[in-house]
């Protein structure tokens, strides 16, 4: 992020509700030429920038003072801005627009599409629905051919003819038709949305009135219970096979099994106990049959429909799935959870389940209301002229280009855009590379740019309709204009040259100083045996620069032959036992180190000295910019107070966070 929002952050306002009265907000800081600066205002900067209302209160009123001279300045210079005509300057502003269409659609989409489509699946979540469904799926005779029949259907349902049978006779989902279409219970965010919406529309025991269409078929839908959901609930169970000891099904015996451990509970045995000595579910009855929390549909139906009907503490019937037979006991159960405390899995949902689907109608309303209209006409002559070129580099050498480069394709929001401006803007999207450019791909384009347009130009008029989005450009455009003083007022007027920086070097020469340092090469290997294998070959008088370069092995150093540098001897383990060495060339003894050994020879060592001019001119630069900068801040700062003459009301501040 670009350097003036860092300068400004400190100043940056944002929208709090005060829980200052007015006659208490209105009390004047500070006033100056056309502008003031009150209570309110200082409190709400304030706050901001210390982390909220309730940290605030807690600082000094030395910490106020020094906070009510930077914000004075920071006001002074947004003056000095505005007199310079800094709201006016084309570049400042474009820069402005440019950011607000990168940040605005973003907003626009959070505020206009994300916020009210995640709150509305929260209170949809809250129940689940039990629902019937009959599919018709198009098969060689066509879609419309399903369609029709599957209004005929309805409209027998509808006359009164039962749904179950019915479902029996054409619904093509073979694991509801045997169930009288039953799909069990559904959750908003869990399955298509087309059929999610008829069904929470539909009253308990109706059919919803017309066919619903999904990529799966035609579907008419029942919905046959509604109830208060429960995101999840604990259960423990017993469940005793169908296989009896010698491997055989005996359900008559695994029946009376559990029957007996049902009767035992009845009379105050232990749940816990019953499912350790009994349970033949390995996984669960070791810990007194406890399946920690889960959600609905988790578990077979059997299971799933007798445990969360149950309530806490509640001990099933006996229950059959084809797991053998379960006694159920629930032991918790998860309250619904808060709106704040749901809103992640909320948006996880919604951009898996519609968030595409409503993206795609918001771009239509808003193409819409920017008047988007394509050329066909002039899309048809560039289809019926091209049969090879592609969208990519190409395009701009072809003949394409020149012949119907400059043909309208498009218009939105009465400007017009050519073939060469939709190239331009579509060179770099994947989606189009290298397609050819027929009257498909033209109108794909003219909806992709003209929707992404389309949302840019909504932005810009966005500022009425959200205050915190005002308040936020706003702030965006402040600090443009401090950037823009910074770099006019101190940054371009520092001059840098060989005698300043030695001057400067001159007076401040104690700060750069050279710590110990060394130079060395390593041997490093993760086995003691290579170690003394190198250590024997030193011995015989092998160089010890050639065994480096053969045989270590850390990571990065093998193709420098294990060389490092002259570095500060305090960096790092080695960098310290090569600096204890005493002679050029002498070699260590084997070094433990992380995840191996090494041999250390000692190439250089220099104790700690002062730098040269030329050793620390990097750093004189910077120092000397740094020490050039507060000087000239501080010039600029007193130009602002000569010109304004702002009246500081510091006395005042003893009042800041103190309103009843």
């Amino acid at each position: 992020m670009r350097k003036f929002l860092l300068i400004f952050s400190l100043f940056s306002v944002a929208l709090f509700l005060s829980a200052c009265s007015p006659k208490h907000g209105e009390i004047l800081l500070a006033k100056f030429d056309k502008g003031n600066i009150t209570l309110g205002e200082f409190e709400k900067a304030y706050a901001k920038n210390s982390g909220g209302f309730d940290a605030a209160k807690n600082d000094t009123l030395e910490q106020y003072q020094k906070f009510l001279d930077l914000y004075v300045n920071f006001r002074l210079k947004i003056k000095d801005a505005y007199d310079r005509g800094y709201d006016k300057n084309p570049d400042l502003l474009a820069e402005l627009n440019d950011y607000k269409k990168k940040v605005g659609v973003s907003y626009l989409l959070d505020k206009e599409l994300v916020e009210p489509a995640i709150k509305k699946l929260y209170e949809q979540r809250k129940t689940e629905l039990r629902v019937s469904h009959i599919m018709i799926r198009p098969d060689s005779t066509g879609d419309e051919a399903a369609k029709t029949k599957a209004n005929a259907v309805l409209k027998r349902i509808l006359a009164g003819e039962s749904f179950e049978s019915l479902v029996n006779e054409f619904s093509a989902d073979q694991y509801s038709k045997a169930k009288g279409g039953d799909i069990y219970y559904i959750t908003a965010g869990l399955i298509v949305p087309e059929f999610e919406d008829a069904a929470y529309k539909t009253e308990v025991g109706k059919v919803y009135p017309e066919v619903v269409k999904t990529r799966f078929g035609y579907h008419i839908i029942k919905v046959t219970e509604k109830r208060e959901r429960i995101p999840a609930i604990r259960a423990s169970h017993i469940l005793l096979t169908f296989a009896n000891e010698a491997g055989t099904t005996d359900t008559l015996a695994a029946f009376k099994k559990i029957d007996s451990i049902k009767t035992a509970l009845k009379n105050g045995a232990d749940f816990a106990k019953l499912a350790q000595e009994f349970s033949k579910d390995p996984g669960s009855a070791k810990n007194g049959g406890d399946l920690d929390f889960f959600s609905r549909r988790v578990m077979v139906k059997e299971f799933d429909e007798a445990a969360f009907n149950l309530k806490v503490g509640e001990v099933s019937d006996i229950v059959r799935t084809n797991y053998g037979y379960h006694l159920i006991k629930q032991t918790d159960r998860k309250p619904y959870p808060s709106f704040d405390e749901e809103k992640d899995e909320l948006k996880k949902i919604y951009k898996q389940s519609r968030y595409n689907t409503d993206y795609d109608t918001l771009l239509t309303f808003y193409r819409n209301k920017y008047k988007f209209k394509l050329n066909e006409v002039g899309i048809e002559k560039i289809h019926a002229a091209n049969d090879s070129i592609k969208v990519g580099p190409d395009y701009f050498e072809s003949k394409l280009k020149t012949d119907f480069g400059k043909i309208e394709v498009f218009r939105l929001n009465g400007e017009v855009f050519s073939l060469d401006t939709l190239m331009d803007k579509i060179l770099t999207q994947a989606e189009f590379m290298n397609k050819v450019i027929t009257r498909e791909v033209l109108k794909e384009a003219a909806n992709k740019i003209s929707g992404d347009l389309a949302l840019e130009l909504e932005t810009l008029a966005m500022d009425s309709r959200y205050p915190e989005y005002a308040e936020l450009m706003e702030e965006y455009k402040n600090g443009i204009f401090i950037f823009k003083l910074q770099e006019e007022e101190i940054w371009n007027k520092i001059k840098i040259d060989d005698a300043k920086l030695e001057e400067h070097f001159n007076k401040t020469k104690e700060k750069y100083n050279w710590n110990d340092r060394v130079a060395f090469t390593e041997i490093f290997s993760r086995k003691d045996s290579i170690i003394q294998v190198c250590k024997d070959l030193l011995k015989q008088g092998t160089n010890f620069d050639s065994l480096a370069a053969k045989y270590t092995e850390r990571a990065g150093m093998k193709s420098k032959g294990g060389k490092y540098e002259m570095m500060d001897a305090n960096s790092s383990q080695i960098s310290k036992e090569a600096y204890k060495l005493a002679n050029v060339g002498d070699v260590s003894s084997s070094i433990v180190n992380a995840n191996g050994f090494s041999l250390l020879k000692l190439d250089r060592k220099e104790a700690a000295h002062p730098k040269s001019f030329e050793e620390a001119k990097a750093e004189v630069s910077g120092s000397f910019q740094e020490e050039e900068s507060k000087r000239l801040e501080n010039a600029y700062n007193e130009s602002l107070h000569a010109k304004y003459k702002p009246e500081i009301n510091k006395e005042e501040l003893s009042k800041v966070f103190k309103s009843e």
